[in-house]
């Protein structure tokens, strides 16, 4: 997951970028970069780092323009190069620059035809740069070096759909034309459209979670349909097309369970009604495996699990505590490269309060249980504190195989729940129960909310892959790249290939350049 923002203005937008970013900053930790564009110039700066720490005020200085592109990058198999920080460039045709969410399935085979029939060089293992270079490739054949239209844009996205399989919530710039943007054919992962009416026209704002558009005061409009291509000229025109034929629309239910922020709205679905709902579920499941165990207190895992963990409560006719305080300065343990740094984290993001847990019965409410390393270490928490029993119980159910659409689970001897029964892991993580929500029951708390939602991508948890193109062999393929990738894995501010797409300053961390086209 990443979080991706476009916006093109009547006014500079370098400051809505930023700030819109700041609220993405859960969907990637790791990187950061904005490109904005006046005249016949891109003005470029990223860098590991969160975005308070990759943007001072001089940078934000350079980054001049009414339009532009922010990503928020987060890594998968433990990969943080600075040379795979987004979006990314290239300088033919016109000039492109990109950023992306999601994960392309196919970027192997892209790879190689980039090579030897496109005659495209990619430099860094980010499926990312696959996907700006096949969006350039189509743009070249679509155009036939003619003055671009956006017809031949949309027939470039439309080839790009034919040539590229996964997932991918896509912004991007074409210089002196517009803002492009584009969501895969399933809408596996979110973007919406917003707009806000000013003195001097329109502008809009295109992103992953509709919380960018209500800091910055857009209003939403709709989410980018799947398979639909969105083109928002420099004058403030917008246009779109839907440039594939319909697929099954199958949104990932996971954004729901932890991903997305709670205030967000994605495929007309409140992310906050969803917990709320899926509390009332888990609530019911909880009832039916506890059956006469005596709870004294339910406490949500913080965050995410909170508007889940205060419905379990109504329910369970119980008390509903906060019995852990989370240290804000550390960053989300799920998405931290390496194990032993996701591990070591754990104590220093959460503190028990004592008097909420001795001489309990406790019931911990967690969005998911994904490795179980956390989990455990929370239950260790839980006892040292006193707690009498404890029981946890997961918003989402088992989390049994990897995730190949931009989520960091990739490795199934990774995932707690991949060869266990429910019994083994209450053991493994050291609980006197665990209870998991049904995969029905989950799907149901979505669709109530959207009755035209009747499909999700739920791979992780029933090993079924909405596009089709995943077997056993990709499976092994990508487990082998993630073991390769941990046995190799570096500082994260260390870069390993040259980055041909930048123009570095090797005596400087800083990623800061205006590439004239």
């Amino acid at each position: 997951m990443c979080g991706v923002i476009g916006i093109v203005s009547n006014n500079p937008v370098n400051q809505m970028l930023y700030d819109g970013l700041l609220v993405l900053q859960h969907r990637g930790q790791d990187a950061a970069g904005i490109v904005t564009t006046d005249g016949n110039r891109f003005y470029m700066h990223k860098n590991n780092g969160l975005v308070k720490d990759v943007f001072q005020t001089r940078h934000m200085r350079n980054l001049i323009g009414n339009a532009g592109i922010a990503h928020a990058r987060y890594p998968t198999a433990g990969s943080s190069s600075a040379a795979e920080a987004q979006p990314f460039y290239v300088n033919s045709p016109y000039g492109i620059v990109l950023g992306h969410n999601g994960n392309l399935t196919n970027s192997s085979k892209l790879k190689q035809d980039m090579f030897k029939q496109d005659l495209r060089h990619i430099n860094t293992n980010s499926d990312s740069e696959v996907l700006i270079n096949v969006l350039a490739h189509e743009l070249v054949d679509s155009s036939k070096k003619s003055v671009l239209t956006t017809d031949m844009i949309f027939d470039a996205v439309t080839s790009l759909y034919s040539r590229c399989s996964g997932a991918f919530a896509v912004v991007s710039m074409i210089a002196n034309f517009g803002l492009l943007a584009f969501r895969d054919p399933h809408g596996i992962r979110p973007l919406v459209v917003g707009k806000r009416e000013m003195g001097d026209g329109p502008e809009y704002i295109v992103a992953s979670e509709s919380v960018a558009l209500d800091v910055l005061g857009f209003e939403l409009l709709r989410d980018v349909e799947p398979g639909e291509a969105i083109f928002i000229d420099l004058n403030g025109n917008f246009y779109s097309k839907k440039c594939v034929s319909d697929k099954k629309v199958s949104p990932c239910i996971f954004e729901y369970v932890y991903l997305a922020r709670p205030d967000s709205v994605i495929d007309g679905v409140s992310v906050y009604q969803t917990r709320l709902n899926m509390g009332e579920t888990l609530a019911e499941k909880i009832k039916s495996v506890l059956k006469d165990e005596k709870i004294d207190v339910v406490i949500p895992i913080p965050d995410t699990s909170r508007p889940t963990a205060l419905q379990v409560a109504q329910k369970l006719k119980t008390d509903f505590k906060e019995g852990f305080v989370k240290n804000r300065y550390i960053g989300r343990t799920f998405i931290m490269p390496g194990q032993a740094t996701r591990k070591k984290s754990v104590r220093q993001k959460l503190n028990p309060i004592a008097i909420e847990f001795k001489g309990k019965s406790v019931l911990l409410i967690d969005d998911s249980i994904v490795r179980g390393t956390t989990s455990k270490e929370i239950v260790e928490m839980a006892r040292d504190a006193g707690a009498k029993k404890v029981f946890l119980a997961s918003a989402a159910p088992p989390v049994k195989f990897p995730n190949v659409y931009g989520i960091d689970m990739p490795s199934r001897n990774e995932l707690i729940a991949f060869d266990k029964s429910e019994a083994e892991i209450c053991e493994e993580i050291g609980a006197d129960g665990v209870i998991y929500q049904e995969l029905d029951a989950l799907k149901k708390n979505v669709t109530k909310e959207n009755k035209q939602l009747t499909e999700f991508d739920a791979s992780c948890f029933d090993g079924r892959y909405v596009t089709d193109d995943i077997d056993e062999n990709y499976l092994n393929l990508i487990e082998s790249v993630r073991a390769d990738s941990s046995a190799s894995f570096k500082p994260k501010n260390s870069i390993t290939q040259l980055d041909l797409n930048l123009i570095t300053n090797q005596d400087s961390d800083d990623v800061d350049e205006v590439l004239e086209l």
